[in-house]
């Protein structure tokens, strides 16, 4: 049923296609002690909904009730799940039961967006199920409507967890991974702090069937993350990207000159709170061996406030720079104080 239907609304129990049925109330015990106070219309589409229910009837006409059922409160999972069985017995058009699912999720006022779901509390939870559900049945055939449909649901929330975990899941199950990196190239162009679009990057590389894993990409993904951490080092979700795409392999990446040459590079051109996450890179580095040059120990010495003294010869680069974090970074001082404490040896003096 349509939402603008709900004013003319015809009652069940005058409509002529349901005069041989018998609504069945809601029991609540003899003698309930908080009954709900539920609208009329409400109570009335749930006692013909356990009458078609209890008869197991697969019908049309119950598969347009559960649709009014579904509207009046689409956290229903009873009703969800009967409509299952209805559409398979029905051989219904699943193409239409998405749009209906779509429909549903836009008009919950429980949801901040007008034109699809965002899939963000309990209700949405048997909305999501009931959607993958259907796209299972439909196979490769809903592949790019639900790939579009994630899309606008991002367009609107780009970190929307619901709607990667959906996305992901179809390019898993129904496939459509052709234009997948391109999407997340897109998304990095419009929003370069967008750490969703760096983590559905990651999962492509990884996971497409196309690509060739992480090891054939590394060397073209390395460049496009120094471009991007260059433009902006203090953006965190590359530097995180970076280190995932050495994943398992530590020794590549302490020995790949990029990396630390990219660490070196923006310590020379940048000073304090935009060196964070460089002087993270580089600590992590030296404490899986790193041997620094004295280019490197030039470049964390610039990096001192003027009430930290760095005088002593003596301290190691590593522990100068849990130093220097714990003072440009004093939000973490105290995780910056317990990687001091966690130094190898070799690093602490």
């Amino acid at each position: 049923m349509e939402r603008n239907e709900e004013d003319e609304r015809i009652p069940i129990s005058q409509r002529p296609e349901w005069s041989n049925v018998t609504p069945i109330p809601q029991d609540d015990g003899p003698n309930p002690v908080v009954p709900i106070a539920y609208k009329d219309d409400f109570t009335e589409t749930m006692d013909y909904f356990r009458a078609v229910y209890f008869a197991d009837e697969r019908s049309p006409r119950s598969l347009h009730l559960t649709a009014e059922a579904i509207h009046k409160n689409p956290g229903n999972y009873t009703v969800w799940h009967f409509r299952r069985l209805i559409l398979e017995a029905l051989n219904a058009d699943l193409h239409e039961e998405l749009d209906f699912i779509k429909q549903v999720g836009s008009g919950n006022p429980k949801n901040y967006q007008i034109c699809c779901t965002l899939w963000v509390n309990l209700v949405d939870r048997y909305c999501r199920h009931h959607r993958r559900w259907v796209a299972e049945k439909l196979g490769t055939e809903a592949t790019s409507k639900e790939l579009k449909f994630t899309k606008e649901i991002l367009s609107y929330d780009a970190k929307n967890y619901h709607a990667w975990s959906h996305r992901q899941w179809v390019l898993q199950a129904l496939g459509g991974w052709e234009d997948e990196l391109d999407y997340c190239r897109q998304l990095l162009e419009e929003d370069v702090f967008n750490n969703s679009a760096w983590n559905q990057r990651y999962f492509v590389v990884t996971r497409s069937p196309f690509l060739g894993g992480l090891e054939a990409m590394r060397e073209s993904e390395v460049k496009y993350t120094v471009e991007a951490i260059t433009a902006n080092p203090e953006n965190e979700s590359p530097w995180r990207y970076l280190r995932g795409l050495y994943k398992d392999d530590t020794r590549s990446w302490v020995n790949d000159p990029q990396v630390s040459s990219l660490c070196l590079k923006v310590l020379i051109a940048k000073r304090n709170r935009d060196c964070v996450f460089a002087l993270n890179t580089l600590l992590d580095l030296l404490c899986h061996g790193l041997k620094p040059s004295q280019e490197f120990i030039d470049a964390v010495d610039a990096q001192k406030t003027p009430d930290l003294d760095l005088s002593d010869s003596n301290l190691a680069l590593a522990t100068n720079i849990c130093l220097i974090l714990g003072r440009i970074d004093p939000l973490r001082v105290n995780y910056w104080t317990w990687r001091k404490s966690k130094l190898p040896p070799a690093q602490t003096a």
